[in-house]
């Protein structure tokens, strides 16, 4: 078998990203430090010399995604047609050795600060013997945020992720990524332009900025925001959209919505979890506003940035969500339209507070209440789709469009990457000077229709007038 084999010197390594844009950021540099520590990258377990997972923690579903990824790796090793596996991540920080008690055919076990020793971790693993016991590398969290200079992309080339902060200090009642990911480590902003250009330079013209609070972004500096680091990115960068992700409505400032009102590179888009609009349960959460100061955000942002996107997420069946509350937060949600919706069940994670509050929400009522807000956010987005017909968008290719054969995916700027809706256009289509066929192409497009949330549309006649063309649309 493969296991017994002693490891080539240029061994094969498959890598298996799951999780958060967060976590796809590490794994690029996880690949790019095994290439340059002599391993063959590959994309196929199946007859590697070693299999990587960067798992996700953070809710049971995701927890559930990796092991099934596991199961399956145990299962080739077991057939002797993989050789090695190391999980790596949020579950390998989180559960350490414990992760042996439901995979015992897991080599190693890397935790979050182990990232960029990954190689020598990898060779641990290869050189174990049969009776060896686990190599296991997880300790506490780094001092300092993660450099994420050079790195080998899994996104396409025209878009990319770039972390401008680690860990987050909010502490929220259901959440552990501070016990997984450890308390706001911001980067310095000339280490995030330096970023940012490496980035550009290899390609990209879309910075899409995350990290587990961004509008915490410079609390740990002192004198840094996240205003000031926009403002710099909006000069230095060199890219043509620059997208804001989780923002935390309690930290949102009056300086950040200045920012985004200057309009591009930063687009009219922002992502603003807010989990739910029941003052009781946000009190419970310890999410630190009210939905009346929710409401007021969000309409000093839609008077400031006019066409500004907004994607939001929302967690049903939280401990205490009475009947009122659920029904308050659909109200909200038909009041506000979003553009953009995300739902999540509620999970009863270890050692947060919420896992110990009483009125837990039995499971069945969570799904029921999770499909109604899902139907209601669809029909809305579906709705708002409708409205879009007959407007000329500038957009951008991300590749093939996945169930609609003979159609691109693109993006016009209130469309993120990955989660939100899309524009069909017909592969090759092409107007006067504009053709629509590979990754970052880019052409005006006007929309002929829509197809459920995602919208249709044809390479527009040069020169058509925009209607809309870098705003992804509001309801109100």
């Amino acid at each position: 078998m493969r296991s017994s084999m002693p490891a080539p010197d240029r061994p094969t390594v498959a890598l298996v990203s799951l999780g958060c844009p967060k976590n796809l950021v590490d794994s690029e540099r996880m690949l790019a430090n095994l290439a340059l520590a002599g391993f063959i990258v590959t994309d196929e377990p199946d007859g590697a010399d070693l299999a990587v997972v960067n798992t996700c923690a953070f809710i049971n579903l995701a927890r559930q995604e990796s092991d099934a990824f596991l199961d399956d790796l145990e299962a080739l090793k077991r057939a002797g047609r993989l050789g090695r596996i190391v999980v790596a991540g949020c579950m390998a920080q989180r559960y350490g050795r414990r992760l042996l008690e439901r995979h015992p055919g897991v080599d190693a076990i890397a935790g979050l600060a182990e990232r960029d020793a990954l190689a020598d971790v990898c060779r641990a693993a290869l050189a174990r013997s049969k009776r060896a016991a686990t190599v296991v590398r997880v300790g506490g969290h780094a001092a300092a945020p993660p450099d994420d200079r050079v790195r080998l992309r899994l996104t396409p080339r025209h878009y990319a992720y770039l972390r401008i902060s680690e860990g987050c200090d909010n502490r929220c009642a259901y959440c552990t990524i501070p016990e997984i990911r450890g308390p706001l480590r911001s980067k310095p902003p000339r280490q995030v332009l330096a970023e940012a250009e490496e980035l550009v330079a290899d390609g990209a013209r879309e910075l899409v900025l995350v990290g587990q609070d961004t509008t915490a972004y410079g609390r740990d500096l002192g004198g840094e925001t996240l205003a000031g680091l926009l403002a710099r990115l909006r000069r230095e960068a060199g890219a043509d959209w620059i997208r804001l992700l989780y923002a935390h409505p309690a930290s949102f400032s009056d300086d950040v919505i200045a920012e985004l009102a200057r309009g591009l590179p930063l687009v009219p888009y922002v992502d603003l979890p807010l989990q739910h609009a029941d003052d009781a349960v946000l009190r419970s959460m310890g999410r630190r506003v009210t939905r009346a100061q929710v409401e007021a955000l969000i309409a000093r942002l839609r008077h400031a940035v006019p066409g500004l996107a907004i994607r939001t997420s929302f967690i049903v069946g939280y401990p205490g969500e009475t009947d009122a509350a659920f029904e308050g937060l659909l109200e909200f949600i038909g009041k506000v339209r979003f553009d953009h919706v995300g739902v999540f069940v509620y999970s009863r994670e270890d050692g947060t507070r919420a896992a110990d509050l009483p009125d837990q929400v039995p499971e069945g009522l969570r799904r029921r209440r999770w499909d109604r807000l899902m139907r209601l956010a669809d029909r809305l987005g579906c709705e708002a789709a409708g409205r879009r017909v007959g407007e000329v968008l500038q957009v951008r290719v991300d590749g093939p469009a996945h169930g609609h054969k003979g159609f691109v995916a693109a993006r016009h700027a209130g469309q993120a990457p990955e989660i939100d809706s899309v524009v069909l256009v017909a592969e090759g289509a092409a107007g006067p000077g504009n053709a629509m066929a590979k990754p970052g192409d880019e052409a005006a497009v006007r929309i002929t229709g829509a197809d459920g949330m995602d919208l249709v549309g044809e390479v527009a006649a040069q020169g058509a007038p925009p209607r809309g063309i870098e705003f992804g649309g509001r309801d109100q």
